[in-house]
């Protein structure tokens, strides 16, 4: 289905100015376009001065960064009763695990569900035992979950054909042995699911560092996950579109330079289970995962009695010294100043490309930029605020989670779907995903640093168009664009045994490094898990293995 205007000479003249009309309110309304982080990383990055600091503050715990690593490192310290600590919280609150709200009505600005825990992401399971999300059995092999935050159905269909269709894989209409291939492959994710290497650990684990060492198994990350489709025979371009699909939409790079390893990770790993709920059934919320980053606060306040443990502003240098790491953190406001924080540890609960910039040398603790550093995929997350709900092309129903085959993007999330109510809502929010895979990403990061708001407009509506052509701009009322620039680390060829990573999840000292980088790729249970790792080594507790 493709958008007709009389620019492309495909419509009369009164139904394009019609459509004309309806497209000019989003060019009259510009969009919001964010770039969390951009200003104060390129700041670093470029070395700018800094003031002088005018205040200091003690503590025994420096946490630096308020996204999922830091605030699960948070969370574990306060659970386990250690309460001097401070977590300060970076240019954005939540990182990518952030969202917005319009109107009354709240969406994801990244993240925006969390598949149901394996039975290895203990850490995820005691974590939602604690906020009342596994109601009963939360270690059990089918815990009970909360009926509010599981994704309600239908929880998603593909555009196919000009067809909505149930699931994302496509299963009917396909030439002769397609379809065989498709069953082939899923047969072959069952078996992977509970496949053990010669070390007697299970071969696709999450949190990854449970993963099995076998190197039979582990050889699978020299080559590509197309490579090794091609390899085994896979030819049927539908199932290549959905594995191309679903490397894009975990990993943000295409599946021609994600490690085969990892492909088969993304399905071969998950493998959670409800007792209230059909397979493959994942946790959200009408603001993505922003809610359950709420409830990781509203714990720790809870626990230490006061909500002062969270401070504004952003680290910009850490200095190790005889007494303890000390970090200058600029306070944001329009005049710049700076505090000093003299702490016994510090936890780097950031990305590594920007934790590179605030330590003297990281090299000092194994890992060199130059060599080790995972390429970082940009994302867009748009959210157009809808005024009522487009047509809809036949067959299956709007769901949590739409997709079109072979579409420029990764399709769009609808925010009021998990709401509960007898009709729809009068309004609702679409978030479209785009991981801008097509180019490298160096140069996507130069087309996102210049592309006017419009050029991003246009980009972020690509599926939309694509599934309603000119009655979508007839419903979108408004437009937030985040601009993710180094939205997460993709695991290309080689990132199981890159050695400057495995330095890094090994350190042990004054300063320690928590973040989804270090398993090389960015997910929210391995954030978490280096964040419960963190505040375990702060605890003298050794990390399970």
């Amino acid at each position: 289905m493709r958008r007709r205007t009389f620019l492309l000479g495909t419509a009369t003249a009164a139904a394009a100015g019609t459509a004309g009309y309806y497209r000019s309110r989003i060019i009259e309304t510009t969009p919001d376009v964010r770039y969390p982080g951009m200003q104060a990383g390129h700041a670093l990055r470029d070395g700018a001065t800094l003031p002088t600091s005018s205040s200091s503050r003690r503590c025994q715990v420096a946490i630096l960064g308020s996204g999922v690593a830091g605030l699960t490192c948070a969370w574990k310290l306060a659970r386990e009763g250690h309460t001097d600590f401070v977590v300060v919280e970076g240019p954005e609150y939540g990182g990518n695990a952030s969202a917005g709200q319009r109107d009354g009505l709240d969406y994801p600005l990244g993240a925006h569900y969390l598949p149901l825990p394996s039975l290895q992401s203990t850490h995820v399971r005691e974590m939602l035992a604690d906020f009342g999300i596994a109601e009963r059995d939360a270690y059990a092999a089918r815990p009970y979950y909360d009926e509010t935050v599981l994704a309600h159905s239908p929880q998603e269909r593909l555009l196919r054909n000009g067809h909505w269709e149930d699931g994302l894989l496509p299963m009917t209409g396909l030439p002769d042995g397609d379809a065989e291939q498709h069953r082939k492959f899923l047969a072959l994710v069952d078996q992977l699911h509970g496949q053990v290497g010669n070390d007697g650990h299970k071969v696709f684990c999450i949190p990854i560092a449970l993963s099995s060492r076998d190197p039979a198994w582990r050889a699978l990350d020299t080559l590509t996950f197309k490579a090794w489709l091609d390899r085994e025979g896979y030819t049927s371009p539908a199932l290549h579109w959905y594995l191309n699909y679903c490397c894009r939409d975990d990993y943000g790079a295409q599946y021609d330079v994600v490690s085969a390893w990892a492909g088969l990770h993304y399905f071969a790993s998950r493998d959670g289970h409800a007792a209230n709920a059909a397979e493959g059934a994942v946790l959200t919320w009408p603001g993505g995962l922003a809610p359950l980053m709420q409830r990781l606060r509203d714990a720790i306040s809870a626990r230490l009695g006061h909500a002062g443990w969270l401070l504004p502003g952003t680290a910009v240098r850490l200095r190790e010294t005889a007494a303890g790491p000390q970090v200058d953190c600029l306070a944001p406001g329009p005049a710049a100043s700076v505090y000093t924080l003299q702490a016994r540890r510090a936890v780097c609960a950031m990305p590594l490309f920007v934790a590179q910039r605030i330590l003297p040398d990281i090299r000092a603790y194994g890992y060199d930029p130059a060599v080790h550093a995972s390429p970082h995929a940009p994302w867009l997350v748009s959210n157009f605020v809808m005024d009522g709900y487009p047509r809809e092309a036949p067959g299956e129903p709007l769901s949590w989670d739409n997709v079109v085959y072979q579409g420029r993007a990764l399709g769009y999330v609808v925010s009021t779907h998990q709401l509960l109510r007898v009709a729809r809502s009068p309004r609702t929010v679409f978030t479209a995903y785009d991981a801008l895979s097509g180019k490298t990403p160096q140069a996507t990061r130069r087309w996102l640093a210049s592309a006017s708001p419009e050029a991003l407009r246009d980009e972020a509506a690509a599926d939309l168009v694509a599934a309603y052509g000119d009655d979508f701009w007839r419903r979108a009322r408004q437009l937030e664009i985040t601009v993710r620039g180094h939205a997460m680390a993709s695991p290309y060829c080689g990132y199981l045994s890159n050695p400057g990573l495995a330095a890094l999840r090994d350190v042990d000292g004054p300063v320690l490094f928590a973040h989804a980088d270090l398993s090389g790729y960015s997910v929210f249970e391995e954030a978490a898990w280096w964040g419960v790792a963190a505040a375990g080594r702060i605890l003298g507790q050794r990390p399970p293995t």
